[in-house]
């Protein structure tokens, strides 16, 4: 059983992105059970790299972050709206404004992550969380909702979904969190959505 874990590259104002470490020092250490993948912030390069992971590695479990970077806990995403509603362009210069990401797709998904299993478990570890039902309308929304309509077309019921993280808390008292916090929250996010996987339930 194999879980794909995905980040983001930095994009305009945020130089160094917390998911991307993220990923990064949890794919040091769990080579065995973890897929990792850093996408780059592009609307077109980010869906198409998804889709060849997905069809690739045919993962038991799908866990997707990137950062909010007005947010100052670990937040579990409810829901993947299908629009791209973005002022800001994506690193390839492209203003999604207002486009549904799949014509004619369904309004929304449902994350099938456990999500009150992950908030019980973070909370039993002192690390701020909450479920949001808001994943924004820029790539962090686009990814989401690719991977569950990908997985949903294809009949597929591996648990899957995304998490956004804060920015990683500096020494002037900014908002965030540690990064070593943040690699500890998402560790233990891995381990509910491989053993819900494990159960063959959503």
């Amino acid at each position: 059983m194999k879980l794909l874990l995905t980040g983001f590259t930095p994009f305009p104002g945020v130089d160094v992105n917390p998911s991307q470490l993220i990923v990064e020092a949890i794919a040091a250490v769990r080579r065995s059970d973890v897929l990792a993948a850093v996408l780059p912030v592009a609307y077109g390069p980010a869906e198409a790299q998804i889709r060849r992971l997905l069809h690739d590695c045919a993962p038991g479990a799908v866990i997707c972050l990137g950062v909010a970077t007005q947010r100052h806990e670990i937040n579990l995403e409810r829901f993947a709206l299908n629009i791209n509603d973005a002022t800001i362009a994506d690193n390839d210069s492209v203003v999604a404004d207002g486009r549904p990401i799949v014509h004619d797709g369904a309004m929304a998904y449902t994350s099938t992550l456990p999500l009150a299993a992950m908030r019980a478990a973070l909370q039993a570890r002192d690390i701020p969380v909450r479920i949001s039902n808001h994943a924004g309308a820029y790539l962090c929304n686009h990814v989401f909702y690719v991977v569950r309509h990908l997985l949903t077309e294809a009949g597929r019921s591996a648990p899957s979904g995304f998490i956004h993280v804060p920015p990683i808390a500096d020494h002037d008292g900014a908002p965030g969190l540690p990064l070593s916090v943040m690699v500890e929250a998402i560790e233990v996010c891995v381990d509910c959505a491989l053993e819900t996987a494990g159960k063959g339930a959503l």
